[in-house]
């Protein structure tokens, strides 16, 4: 890949009322007005978010944002915030677990349905990746059921990933990590460290690769993943791909298939925390049976949501990936040719602000959660071409 020589924005000062982070009712967050730096025009569309951890963009206009304490808001198209949404489940809010991922339904526009992640607490201090359905409603969410748990739940509080995404053939994909404990990533009794593929009703489809297997979890879609917190399909190819954190260093994107092993912590490009040398558990950054990273960061991006930006030709973003960076804290844009990434662009350095979460809106915008006390909602708008 050629990197292209990142250009940042100036720092934006753009101030925004803080929505009450109580039970009572939330004050107007307004959006406040652009500024445009290097051909991007650059909107807080809100503020005063504490930890926000994804956002589902409504049809509306509107937005939903999970907030990690466990809340979920909705923030109208000006920007002002709900308060907290009634009806969400007790969520593990400790470390990095939290309420996670939020996603509309493929049929949201006729059954109002949502999905979530979220860490689900479990006996004597444990906690494990979960996820949910649920109808959305002005102020509360009904018909909440878990379709999801991930067994055994584990004392800790790292690495519950966790991204959901939709293949368009009635399947949802669900991201988690290994919760800190390495070897369970390579354990397929165990559902840590997998990548799970269900039917929208939670079942899990006849033709899983594992299926009918004494020895292997049949939720499982492919294993040997570290924490993935980027999870999206390709609407020109309908492929998937995920992001995953490695440890120092070896962050990977993928491109995962069925029944394959990708390889945590056998083989990785990233290093111990303490030694900053590989783990004793790997031996290198290939084995045979297991999957290379199709792309990996020789440094840690800390690489946190994605999406695709297709389907608009006249936009110079056309045909590119882009992807969260919390460690780096910045936005990621890769230019795609096909399923080549040929360049790489680095956006918002200037913010020093972790990126969370992104997606892309149909009208071209591209819309981005900072992680902070006071993380903010953004709405970026391409330079023209």
């Amino acid at each position: 890949m050629r990197p292209i020589l990142a250009f940042a924005l100036l720092a934006l000062a753009l101030p925004a009322c803080r929505a009450q982070q109580t039970d009572g009712n939330a004050e107007a967050a307004q959006a406040q007005p652009s500024a445009t730096r290097g051909g991007i025009r650059v909107t807080t569309i809100a503020a005063g978010l504490e930890h926000p951890w994804a956002v589902a963009l409504l049809p509306d206009g509107g937005f939903l944002v999970s907030e990690r304490p466990g809340r979920l808001r909705r923030i109208a198209a000006d920007g002002s915030v709900s308060a907290p949404l009634g009806g969400v489940p007790e969520v593990w809010a400790q470390g990095q677990g939290g309420l996670l991922d939020v996603v509309l339904a493929p049929d949201f526009a006729d059954s109002r349905r949502i999905y979530f992640s979220y860490a689900e607490p479990g006996p004597d201090g444990s906690a494990g990746t979960a996820v949910a359905t649920a109808t959305l409603g002005d102020n509360a969410l009904g018909e909440v059921r878990r379709i999801y748990r991930q067994q055994p739940k584990l004392v800790g509080p790292n690495h519950f990933g966790s991204r959901l995404a939709f293949d368009g053939r009635g399947h949802v994909f669900i991201s988690q990590g290994e919760r800190n404990d390495k070897s369970r990533a390579q354990d397929l009794t165990m559902l840590q460290g997998k990548l799970v593929r269900l039917d929208l009703d939670g079942s899990i489809p006849a033709d899983n690769p594992f299926v009918g297997r004494a020895d292997a979890r049949a939720e499982i879609w492919s294993y040997g993943h570290r924490n993935m917190q980027g999870l999206a399909v390709d609407p020109r190819s309908g492929s998937l791909w995920a992001s995953e954190h490695g440890p120092r260093g070896g962050d990977e994107l993928n491109r995962p298939q069925p029944g394959r092993n990708y390889g945590w912590p056998v083989i990785s490009h990233g290093m111990d925390y303490a030694t900053n040398r590989p783990y004793a558990e790997t031996i290198g950054t290939a084995a045979p049976g297991m999957q290379a990273p199709y792309h990996v960061w020789a440094k840690s991006p800390g690489l946190s949501g994605m999406a695709f930006y297709t389907g608009h030709p006249d936009s110079p973003w056309n045909d590119s990936l882009f992807l969260g960076a919390l460690a780096q804290r910045n936005l990621i844009r890769l230019t795609l040719d096909g399923d080549r990434i040929v360049a790489e662009e680095r956006l918002l350095g200037d913010l020093d602000a972790r990126i969370r979460d992104v997606r892309v809106g149909p009208d071209g915008a591209v819309y981005v959660l900072t992680d902070a006390a006071d993380g903010k909602l953004l709405r970026l708008q391409p330079p023209a071409r």
